[in-house]
C-alpha cells in the first residue's frame, strides 16, 4: 500500500431496541442514505424475535436501489414456524463481507441473543451497536427506565433518539426524546450518533436538536412491509 492509498473504514451497525422502537424503519434509511451517497451497502434483517414487520416484503424494492439485502423471502417461509425464525447461512457469515453493512436486530435481550450467531460479531473491531430509543414507549419512557432497558441488552455503543407518537408526532415530543436520551446516554458513557424523524418534523428542527445531536430524515418505509 501506498502513502497515497487511502484506508477505507466500514460502517458496519446493527440496530437494537424495544419493540416499536423503529430499529427497522432506522436501518432500513441508513442503508438507503448510504446507498444515495454511492457507497456499497448491505442490509441484514437479522429480527427473529417477532418478525411481523420485516424486510421480506420489501427485499425486492431495496435491491432495485442497488441494496444488497441478506433476508428470507415471505415465500421461502413456509413451514419454517409461524414467524420463520431462523438465520440463513449467509447471514450467520455476513461480517466476512466488504463494504458497509447495517444489521436490523430484533427487538429485545432476545433479539439481542442473535449476535451469539453471527461468526466474528463481538471481534469486529468496527462494529457498532446502536439501541434505538422512543421515549413514547412504556420501557424507555424515562431517563431511569432507559437506564434500566439498556442494561438488560448487553453491549451497546451508541443510542439514537427515535421518539415518536406516530402521525401525532410533533416537535416537541422529539425534542423531549432528545433531552432524555441524551441524559440516558451521558450517564452510560454512550455518544447520541442521532435524533431521527420524519420529513416535515426533522425540518422543523433543523440540523441539529436542541441537545446538539445531528438530525436524521426518515422517510417512513416499513409501514408498506407487513406480512
Amino acid at each position: 500500500m501506498t502513502n497515497n492509498q487511502e484506508i477505507t473504514i466500514p460502517i458496519i451497525e446493527a440496530y437494537v431496541g424495544e419493540y416499536a422502537s423503529g430499529k427497522s424503519e432506522n436501518a432500513v434509511n441508513r442503508a438507503i442514505n448510504l446507498r444515495k451517497q454511492g457507497l456499497p451497502v448491505t442490509l441484514v434483517d437479522l429480527d427473529t424475535v417477532e418478525p411481523v414487520y420485516t424486510i421480506r416484503p420489501i427485499k425486492r424494492e431495496l435491491e432495485n436501489m442497488g441494496i444488497d439485502v441478506v433476508a428470507w423471502e415471505t415465500r421461502d417461509t413456509v413451514g419454517l414456524g409461524e414467524a420463520g425464525n431462523v438465520i440463513k447461512g449467509s447471514m450467520r457469515w455476513v461480517l466476512k463481507r466488504k463494504g458497509n453493512i447495517i444489521m436490523d436486530i430484533g427487538y429485545g435481550v432476545h433479539g439481542a441473543r442473535i449476535f451469539n450467531l453471527v461468526e466474528g460479531a463481538f471481534e469486529n473491531p468496527y462494529l457498532k451497536i446502536i439501541a434505538v430509543t422512543n421515549m413514547s414507549r412504556p420501557f424507555t419512557s424515562s431517563v431511569d427506565n432507559i437506564l434500566e432497558y439498556a442494561s438488560s441488552l448487553g453491549r451497546i455503543d451508541a443510542m439514537l433518539n427515535n421518539t415518536h407518537m406516530a402521525e401525532e408526532t410533533t416537535v416537541d415530543i422529539v425534542e423531549r426524546g432528545a433531552r432524555g436520551v441524551t441524559e440516558a446516554a451521558k450517564r452510560l458513557g454512550l455518544p447520541v450518533v442521532a435524533t431521527s424523524a420524519v420529513k416535515e418534523i426533522a425540518e422543523q428542527i433543523g440540523k441539529l436538536d436542541c441537545m446538539g445531536n445531528p438530525v436524521w430524515q426518515l422517510e417512513r418505509i416499513m409501514p408498506r412491509a407487513f406480512w
